[in-house]
């Protein structure tokens, strides 16, 4: 079975799944899991970063590719980020992109696009280059034929002594195009010599077509009457190339005709979309070879709130234009792989994760077929500061993947009052009591359900969700919100409420009905007023549709723990840590181990920071619990307790962890380099000569090592 289709699948919590169905036989899918990944996605500007190269410089078969085979078709972005490819490997599969991005039914194994093209292009070569020294590709009418295809009717005016050769293609339904429902384009030979060139009325004009027209070569109403003796079928179009458009009273080409000559050149591509292009460039060195022609476009939506413990955490939702699930014994099933990076203005990375979201649908799930879209929920804590975050998502069925990325600012502590930005919801459902978790856009209480693109039926109930921080008794007190609509830039509707009226502030939820809201777009602004003065605010804009009914998404959310657990003080330990702010890391992550002491990550990653400020004993004192149980401590537990006994000169109890670890783990360069280390520390220089010396037969590329070991010979 294969094919694509969107279906309404209940699953749990009433939620609801957009789906397509591919036919392919998949592995069994990983169970859920947090794990961190070594992906980097520090890209500020592929396109200012990477230099293109000239045509003429690439390899004759992608030159013909591109300035031959897809010439008319290609847009100018794709052309550009074709130019700044640097291997063959990366053109390939870029035309492997780009005719995917043109098949009209990908669920079949011929692209029809590319064969029509390759049939147009094969045509224009046959017949048009007949009676021309250039390939037919080359003519304005094999320019024109591969562009737009076989006209409905040419009317062809040849051998008269009035007129030049010329013919008259008929265009209808190239509407999807952007192009007229009905359009001609003339074609004749100047001056009765060489190949057809396409007219243009407004730059040739009727005269053009005669064999003798002796008046004002800028009296274009009296060529128009010479010619409409001779051929009124070619006097016509003359003037105009559009059917039944009114000539201007002076007797002038309309400049709709000028606009449809430059409209055919860009219509081949204007309806492709071609950020596949530029996200190619940016994540063809990211992302498995398989993915790398298959971007697809989404929304994404990004809110930041504080949690009731003052950690401020990210909300995130992401809008896939589409999910693929695989058929394998009427089960319908996928894995969806969730990258995510935190970078700094810098490019330092920060904090970083992986999640997987396995999908599965029996056969009865798939009966209910609807038309719903499909959104990915999730949340995770953040640090003060200013950052981009960038997101990563992959299909591991069809291979295709998705990105966003957004910047955001988290304020320090102590600042205030501050809005939030304001999240819209089609819906606020009221959370159930699980004080030991935490929804993705739960506020005061409630989830708020929220599509990236804000769109509204007239009639629904808007819920207004936001959060503002740093207030003290007194704002909470006395102070009041403004809300204000604008519809189309113009004031549409305003009212004001008392925070106290708001038992949940400092967060806060207005639900409003948009019953007197007709279909226009909106922006509406919410803003603290206290002692007569606005404090802060915040903007959100949002569209009311014409249509009478919206699909509202399944959403497939990610529960996390709540707000006091420490697995949120560890990864905020671990921002901290990877930004330089040594001690608020550590005092963040000592927080973290006293409430989980017996967690190895926590503690390795205290050891960590206390390392940095040599805190050695701290670091003996937090690591040596974990070696007197049964079993051995991890891997990265041996390194850094024998760095901190090495550091502080405890050479002999470093060698016998080192030694541990050895056993326990094998031998490498990092602990034979630092075994010699704590030899030469000794005074053991043979011992320390012994493992160096293994350890170039591991690496040989270890410039240091090489250079202790020549000064060792030297001081013999």
């Amino acid at each position: 079975m294969s094919g694509s289709w969107r279906l309404t699948v209940p699953l749990e919590m009433n939620y609801f799944i957009n789906v397509s169905v591919v036919k392919s036989t998949v592995s069994k899918t990983s169970p859920l899991a947090i794990i961190s990944f070594c992906l980097l996605l520090l890209i500020p500007s592929a396109f200012s970063q990477v230099k293109s190269l000239k045509p003429k410089d690439l390899p004759e078969v992608y030159y013909r590719w591109l300035e031959e085979e897809v010439v008319y078709i290609i847009s100018p972005l794709e052309r550009e980020v074709f130019l700044k490819l640097k291997t063959d490997r990366e053109r390939d599969l870029f035309i492997e992109a780009f005719w995917k991005h043109r098949d009209p039914n990908p669920a079949t194994e011929e692209n029809e696009f590319k064969k029509e093209h390759h049939r147009r292009l094969s045509y224009a070569n046959r017949y048009f280059g007949r009676t021309t020294s250039v390939p037919g590709w080359k003519t304005d009418r094999g320019r024109v034929y591969i562009i737009l295809g076989e006209p409905r009717d040419i009317q062809r005016f040849e051998g008269q002594s009035q007129t030049y050769p010329a013919e008259i293609w008929f265009y209808q339904g190239l509407e999807k195009m952007g192009l007229p429902s009905g359009f001609n384009l003339v074609f004749f030979k100047p001056q009765g010599i060489g190949d057809y060139r396409l007219y243009n009325p407004n730059s040739d004009g009727p005269m053009a077509l005669m064999t003798s027209y002796y008046g004002d070569p800028l009296d274009f109403e009296a060529a128009y009457r010479q010619l409409h003796e001779y051929r009124p079928e070619l006097a016509n179009v003359s003037l105009s190339l559009i059917p039944g458009e009114e000539s201007t009273a002076l007797g002038r080409p309309t400049l709709s005709s000028q606009m449809l000559l430059q409209q055919i050149e860009t219509s081949s591509w204007r309806e492709i979309e071609t950020k596949y292009a530029r996200k190619f460039l940016e994540y063809k060195d990211l992302v498995e070879v398989e993915y790398s022609t298959n971007y697809m476009d989404s929304d994404a939506l990004v809110c930041v709130f504080q949690a009731s413990s003052g950690i401020y955490f990210v909300h995130y939702a992401l809008e896939p234009a589409r999910l693929s699930v695989s058929e394998q014994e009427n089960l319908y099933f996928t894995n969806i792989r969730v990258n995510g990076t935190l970078t700094r203005d810098d490019g330092k990375l920060i904090y970083q994760f992986e999640k997987t979201l396995p999908i599965k649908l029996n056969q009865q799930q798939m009966q209910d077929v609807s038309r719903q879209p499909f959104i990915i929920h999730d949340m995770f804590p953040i640090v003060s500061g200013a950052y981009k975050f960038s997101l990563l998502v992959r299909n591991e069925v069809s291979k295709e993947f998705t990105t966003f990325e957004r910047r955001l600012r988290i304020p320090a502590p102590g600042t205030g009052p501050l809005m939030m930005p304001i999240l819209l919801g089609y819906n606020a459902s009221k959370m159930p009591a699980t004080p030991g978790r935490l929804r993705p856009f739960q506020v005061a209480g409630h989830i708020i359900y929220a599509e990236p693109n804000r769109v509204f039926v007239q009639g629904d109930t808007m819920s207004v969700a936001f959060q503002i921080t740093g207030l003290n008794k007194a704002q909470l007190a006395e102070g009041e919100l403004s809300f204000v609509f604008f519809q189309n830039d113009q004031e549409f509707k305003t009212f004001n409420r008392p925070l106290k009226d708001y038992p949940s502030a400092p967060e806060f939820i207005e639900n409003i009905s948009l019953a007197e809201f007709k279909p226009a777009h909106y922006k509406l602004t919410v803003s603290f007023i206290f002692s007569g003065q606005t404090l802060t605010s915040a903007s959100e804009e949002f569209d009311i549709t014409y249509r009478d009914y919206l699909p509202r998404p399944w959403v497939q959310a990610k529960v996390v723990p709540g707000p006091d657990d420490p697995v949120h003080l560890f990864l905020m330990g671990t921002q901290l840590y990877n930004q330089g702010r040594i001690e608020e890391a550590i005092k963040t992550m000592e927080k973290a181990v006293s409430l989980k002491p017996d967690s190895p990550e926590f503690a390795l990653n205290l050891a960590q920071a206390y390392l940095t400020l040599k805190e050695y004993k701290k670091v003996e004192e937090l690591l040596s619990p974990f070696f007197k149980q049964v079993r051995p401590p991890a891997y990265e537990l041996y390194v850094v307790l024998g760095q901190a006994l090495q550091n502080s000169g405890q050479f002999s109890r470093a060698i016998n962890i080192f030694d541990q670890a050895i056993e326990h783990y094998g031998v490498n360069t990092v602990l034979l380099n630092a075994l010699g280390e704590c030899y030469f520390g000794l005074g053991d220089k043979e011992a320390a000569r012994v493992v160096w010396e293994k350890s170039l037969s591991l690496n040989a590329e270890q410039p240091e090592i090489k250079k202790k070991l020549e000064q060792l010979k030297i001081k013999k």
